[in-house]
């Protein structure tokens, strides 16, 4: 699945490359405004509760449930999150199997003062070209697609376009590969990728392998407030919550509610 999806974002990548040359997006890119700091803020420890810092995501549909949520205006949920007390804003932008695009992506930048990451499945220069010209300040690399070589690459990349990354991890070799490459934001995906199964316990056994001064991210596996406050216990300093907002009637109070969790 992960190798499909990547594929596929690569194709979507490459039709959009016809239309917007790599030198003329690259110009865009470096016109946009500076990204935020987004290691800085969520390594900082939040001043009005003990609980994390909570990473609010914008997503239709997902492989392993189909549609989730309509989201006719992005921006205006964004804005809820932030209301919420989010201290940053993911939003999904693969369209084949999660309904996302890079105009939602632009959609919530203008909507919202918090950093946004950009979540896709990005394994070329193009998307973080695009990432930075839609608004994001953070991209994501997942650690399973890529090869050592190439993470080192992509990092490298978005780094000197000034995003933050964060590197998605599952197992201990992951993690490796992330902190080879300075990782400063390290994401613990608690999903196995092949079944789709949970494993939340993932977390607490690798939250030790995360070095002091990483921001270290619970991905995945969120329900309910309980979930957020074992993420924070386990050493979680954010954690990233997509489908148990987006389904919820008012995801600007469940933002809160998970904010104090702890």
């Amino acid at each position: 699945m992960l190798d499909a999806l990547t594929a596929g974002a690569l194709e979507d990548a490459a039709q959009r490359r016809e239309s917007l040359p790599t030198a003329r997006l690259e110009s865009i890119a470096l016109a946009t405004p500076q990204p935020r700091d987004a290691a800085a803020i969520l390594g900082t420890p939040k001043a009005d509760s003990d609980g994390p810092h909570i990473i609010a995501e914008v997503k239709r549909a997902s492989p392993s449930k189909g549609p989730l949520a309509d989201i006719p205006e992005p921006a205006a949920l964004a804005a809820r999150y932030e209301a919420g007390g989010a201290s940053a804003i993911s939003v999904l932008t693969e369209g084949r199997r999660f309904l996302g695009s890079l105009e939602d992506l632009q959609a919530v930048r203008a909507a919202v003062s918090l950093p946004v990451l950009r979540k896709d499945f990005i394994a070329d220069e193009y998307q973080l070209l695009e990432a930075r010209a839609f608004g994001a300040d953070l991209a994501l690399l997942i650690v399973a697609s890529l090869e050592p070589a190439r993470l080192e690459q992509l990092h490298r990349f978005a780094t000197d376009l000034g995003l933050s990354v964060l590197v998605e991890v599952h197992d201990e070799r992951e993690i490796d590969a992330a902190l080879a490459v300075d990782a400063r934001i390290l994401g613990v995906n608690t999903r196995d990728l092949k079944t789709f199964t949970m494993h939340p316990e993932r977390f607490a056994e690798l939250r030790e392998r995360i070095p002091a001064g990483t921001v270290a991210v619970a991905e995945s596996g969120v329900r309910e407030a309980a979930d957020v406050a074992r993420y924070r216990r386990d050493g979680a300093d954010a954690v990233l919550v997509g489908e148990a907002l987006v389904t919820h009637g008012d995801p600007e109070a469940r933002v809160a509610e998970f904010g104090r969790a702890s």
